[in-house]
């Protein structure tokens, strides 16, 4: 456990135990994608997997970013193989969608990890529809039209595709949140309305709902800065121990009271937001 944890961020994310031998034995020789790995989760989980006899295939806008990870593991018993790109271009993705169907030995694990996160009122945001297709782009279309295309290559190895979410995807939305949120939620439900169709094929699915982390993603936004978040090397953790057990769900703990209280007080956050919203205007 990360010795930054404060005591509240210790009750509330309590450690993860990784089983290191079980996790070698689940990738033994396999091939697993993770997008966006250039930093925060995405890279952590590069770390951790780094150990075992596994092919990674990283993929990250930042190329640079990408070589630097990919020298550090240069030792490493991993087999790393780098594919810059930016998921929201077209051309891009379909390079990349070339490249996993040539692959050799097949596809066995996919992490969908890449996002975009963005705070802006919307009342700021009326001659900003960009922020809305881009943020789309990567947190929804991306994903979608990754796994459309791979589900042939991973039926053929019954693999395992690992969904990392956000808890705001099942509570209420937050206001100045609108793009962020619609996107997340959206690819939420389309990845839990696909997936007995993917489980009935042979595919495992995962969702992960984190917390707050904190990654880059987090750091433009003031507030974040001494709120309670997770760190990218506990969330590796739990994606790691969730390849070898196959859990179909991880959400924290606390996350229950923040459900029970979406629906019991909803009636309420309605009514109150927009008087908190109005008074921190005034001011």
């Amino acid at each position: 456990m990360p010795t930054t944890y404060n005591l509240v961020e210790h009750l509330l994310f309590p450690p993860t135990f990784l089983n290191s031998q079980k996790l070698r034995q689940a990738l033994d020789g396999k091939t697993v994608l993770i997008t966006g790995a250039s930093s925060g989760i995405g890279e952590q989980l590069t770390y951790v997997l780094a150990d075992c006899r596994v092919h990674l295939i990283l993929v990250a806008r930042r190329g640079d970013k990408l070589l630097a990870i990919k020298k550090e593991l240069d030792t490493s018993a991993a087999k790393i193989s780098l594919f810059p790109a930016d998921l929201r271009q077209e051309l891009e993705l379909e390079g990349l969608l070339s490249f996993l169907d040539q692959l050799p030995d097949g596809l066995d694990l996919v992490v969908s990890n890449a996002g975009h996160s963005i705070r802006r009122p919307i009342y700021d945001s009326l001659d900003r529809n960009h922020d809305f297709i881009r943020t789309m782009a990567i947190n929804y279309f991306a994903p979608v039209r990754l796994l459309m295309s791979t589900l042939p290559l991973l039926e053929k190895k019954q693999g395992h595709i690992i969904n990392i979410s956000t808890v705001n995807a099942l509570l209420l939305p937050f206001p100045h949140w609108a793009a962020y949120q619609a996107s997340k939620a959206a690819f939420d439900t389309w990845f839990r309305s696909a997936q007995p169709e993917m489980n009935n094929r042979g595919i495992s699915t995962t969702s992960i709902y984190f917390p707050l982390v904190r990654t880059p993603m987090i750091e433009p936004t003031a507030a974040y800065r001494s709120t309670p978040a997770m760190s990218p090397e506990h969330a590796a953790r739990i994606i790691g121990k969730a390849i070898y057990s196959k859990r179909t769900l991880y959400k924290p703990w606390w996350l229950i009271f923040g459900q029970l209280a979406s629906v019991l007080f909803r009636r309420w956050w309605d009514r109150a937001v927009p008087k908190v919203l109005q008074k921190g205007k005034g001011e």
